[in-house]
C-alpha cells in the first residue's frame, strides 16, 4: 500500500474509532453490527481494491471494531491501551491483506491478530515494569475494578477477581467461550491450540472460579 492510500484509511479509522471506547462504555461488550448481513468474499474484495479499498475499510470497522474493541479491552484493562492496540490491529489487518486467502472468517483472522498484539502488549509491559505475574494479575483486577465501565455488582466484581487471577491461557479461553460466545473450533483457530486442550483449558477455569466462590 502507498503512503497516500494509508493516510486516506487513516482517516476514515480515525473518524470510526471514535464511535468505541468512552461514549459507549455502558454497552460493554454489545456487538451492535454483528448482524449486519455481509458478503465476507466480496469486503475482502473491495479491501484489495484501490477504488473501494476506504470504503471498504469502513464497513470492516463497523462490523467488527466494537467486538474487537471490547476482547482487547477485557485483555488489557486500560481504555487508551485498547484504543492503540485496536489501531494497531487494523493497521496490521489492512498491511496484511495480500496474505489473508479466506480459509477463516475475517471476524476470526482479526481477532488472531488482536490477541496477537495484546499478549505482546501485556508480555512487554510486565518487562517493562518488573513486575511478576501474580502482581499483574492484582493490577488487571485493580484497572477493571476502578474502570468507569465496569458497574457490577459486588458478585461481578469477585467474578472479575477470579478471572483475573486465572493464568494467562485459561484466562483467555474463559473470556471467549463465556463472553464472546465463540466456538471450540473458532478459538482453536485462533489460538493454534486443539479443540481437546481447549475444552480441558476451560474446564479447568471454570473449576478454579467455582472454587473461588466456594462451589
Amino acid at each position: 500500500r502507498d503512503a497516500q492510500e494509508s493516510r486516506g484509511l487513516g482517516d476514515v479509522y480515525k473518524r470510526q474509532i471514535t464511535t468505541f471506547g468512552e461514549q459507549n462504555m455502558s454497552r460493554a461488550d454489545k456487538d451492535i453490527s454483528s448482524s449486519l448481513p455481509v458478503d465476507q468474499e466480496k469486503l475482502v474484495e473491495q479491501l484489495r481494491d484501490p477504488k473501494t479499498a476506504a470504503a471498504a475499510f469502513n464497513v470492516m470497522m463497523k462490523l467488527y471494531g466494537e467486538r474487537i474493541y471490547w476482547h482487547i479491552r477485557k485483555m488489557v484493562a486500560a481504555h487508551d491501551d485498547a484504543m492503540d492496540l485496536l489501531q494497531n490491529v487494523f493497521i496490521k489487518a489492512w498491511k496484511s491483506l495480500d496474505k489473508f486467502r479466506g480459509a477463516a472468517k475475517l471476524s476470526t483472522w482479526l481477532y488472531k491478530i488482536a490477541v496477537n498484539e495484546s499478549l505482546n502488549f501485556i508480555k512487554k509491559e510486565k518487562a517493562a515494569q518488573g513486575i511478576t505475574d501474580a502482581d499483574s494479575d492484582e493490577a488487571l483486577f485493580a484497572n477493571l475494578e476502578a474502570d468507569p465501565w465496569f458497574d457490577g455488582d459486588e458478585l461481578q466484581a469477585e467474578l472479575q477477581r477470579a478471572i483475573a487471577a486465572l493464568p494467562e491461557k485459561q484466562r483467555l479461553v474463559f473470556r471467549m467461550r463465556y463472553y464472546d460466545e465463540m466456538k471450540y473450533e473458532e478459538i482453536s483457530e485462533i489460538l493454534g491450540t486443539s479443540v481437546g486442550a481447549l475444552k480441558a483449558s476451560y474446564h479447568h477455569a471454570v473449576s478454579k472460579i467455582a472454587k473461588h466462590f466456594d462451589l
